[in-house]
């Protein structure tokens, strides 16, 4: 991962440089592994295409990367004990860097627009790649993978793709026998409860907080213990007074609010982890879509404990149906994974693994990440737009310019179940928030749940335009 400094002196184009260089020479970065596009880099970084063209032809020049025609830029391979060598007199010093709704039950009267949380848009799904890859998948050389049980922790392939990635988005440092692939967070979230049920006899989360993995602790016999938000997420204070060493926690987008830990607070809490044996829970999901800056370091990255249990998916940003998650375990916690779950097959159908594996590694995921992420931006822009023209002054939007959902509270205090019925009866379906509070009198009753990712721009403006009728008499 890479994370620029812009109050530095040192110019972006250097830092982007000096950063590839380091991961390199330090052996981060593998030889052979192929880099993210000029144009991928630019966008995730929020930097103009020059700029990283200037550092990616520096790192060219100097024998760090390679340029193949069509392909793109690979790291080449360097002499690691010579620069084990080097680097005792000369060390290389990286610069330090500066959320899942439930569905309702459906009335009977007709819905026109429905403004759920999870569905994926159908036309976003890269359908023609997909099948083209399966078809090469079928060949008859795979004819005996067919016939045999799949690798226990997920596709060998698969888990190095996952790997490069996040090493790359998002700074996570793993090697690809830490890496899980499951069928959906709560899969993962199960197997972590039986793994740590004997030492850890509670679990702390966030409140308001994901309501899914709160049914799953409940029913592996967790006790939760509720700790609120200030306004940087997490309240740490509260934590410390609920005396419990296994914290759930979405950081980087917190589910329902949207707010984002800052990286002060992220320091704070692998720094109380460390003062009290205890074990993070980084649940990661929707961390690929970000509508503006730059995304914060995730805390399994800048964690040198091994503290950080680290969860994602891929039912945010390819689809829900695929149901492919996966966990990165600290090393310290890989002997009791074993133990426990070495005959468990844990992710879904070798198909879907290997075609994933193939999708990713051929340089597809990344193509489909920004495609994805412009389309959902564009119905963003286009919900905050028409809440902002047709119910100015009357409500408040949470969660702005990440993921696929914001809160939008009422200002005249008004109770969510009047305004989900005012909703319907114009042929408009929003969401409930009560649930997603474990305390629920401290839910202040007045904020609606609004996902967009499976419709259009039109409709969007279109169910806006009637909810305001709705609400507000326009």
């Amino acid at each position: 991962m890479i994370v620029l400094d812009e109050t530095a002196t040192t110019s972006l184009y250097m830092q982007i440089y000096g950063q590839v260089k380091g991961q390199i020479l330090s052996g981060r970065i593998k030889e052979g592994s192929r880099l993210p596009s000029i144009r991928s880099l630019s966008v995730s970084l929020g930097v103009s295409k020059n700029t990283v063209k200037v550092a990616y032809h520096q790192l060219c020049s100097e024998g760090y990367l390679v340029n193949l025609a069509r392909r793109g830029f690979f790291s080449q391979r360097i002499d690691q004990e010579l620069f084990v060598n080097l680097n005792e007199k000369n060390p290389v010093k990286a610069p330090v860097g500066k959320a899942r709704g439930e569905v309702a039950k459906p009335p009977e009267q007709v819905i026109r627009y429905d403004f759920q949380y999870g569905n994926l848009n159908p036309h976003d799904f890269p359908m023609g790649i997909w099948r083209k890859i399966a078809n090469q998948v079928l060949f008859p050389f795979n004819s005996r993978s067919m016939a045999s049980y799949p690798e226990r922790k997920g596709e060998r392939g698969l888990r190095t793709e996952i790997m490069k990635y996040l090493h790359m988005s998002r700074g996570v440092t793993c090697r690809r026998e830490q890496v899980v692939v499951c069928s959906g967070t709560r899969f993962s979230l199960g197997l972590i409860c039986q793994m740590l049920k004997e030492e850890f006899g509670s679990i702390a989360m966030e409140d308001p907080g994901y309501d899914g993995a709160r049914d799953v602790f409940v029913n592996c016999g967790f006790p939760v213990l509720p700790v609120g938000l200030s306004g940087e997420g997490l309240d740490l204070a509260e934590l410390i007074q609920c005396n419990v060493r296994l914290l759930y926690i979405t950081p980087s987008h917190q589910f329902p609010t949207g707010s984002v830990m800052p990286i002060r607070k992220r320091l704070e809490l692998l720094e109380w982890a460390g003062r009290n044996d205890a074990i993070l829970i980084e649940d990661d999901y929707d961390s690929e879509l970000r509508y503006g800056g730059r995304p914060i370091p995730s805390i399994q990255s800048i964690d040198g404990r091994g503290r950080v249990i680290y969860l994602g998916t891929f039912s945010k940003s390819l689809s829900p149906a695929l149901r492919v998650s996966y966990m990165v375990l600290p090393e310290s916690l890989l002997e009791r994974y074993y133990e426990k779950f070495r005959k468990y097959v844990t992710g879904g159908p070798w198909l879907e693994q290997k075609i994933l594996a193939s999708f990713m590694a051929d340089g597809h995921w990344e193509r489909h990440l920004r495609k994805v992420c412009l389309a959902n931006r564009k119905r963003h822009d286009a919900l905050i737009r028409s809440v902002a023209k047709i119910m100015a002054g009357r409500v408040t939007i949470h969660g702005k310019n990440a993921g696929l959902h914001v809160l939008l509270e009422f200002k005249d205090g008004s109770f969510e179940g009047e305004r989900l019925r005012q909703a319907e009866e114009r042929g408009v379906r929003v969401y409930p928030v009560s649930h997603y509070w474990i305390r629920r009198e401290r839910y202040p009753g007045n904020m609606v749940m609004m996902g967009f990712s499976s419709l259009t721009e039109k409709e969007i403006e279109e169910g806006v335009r009637l909810l305001g009728d709705a609400w507000f008499g326009r």
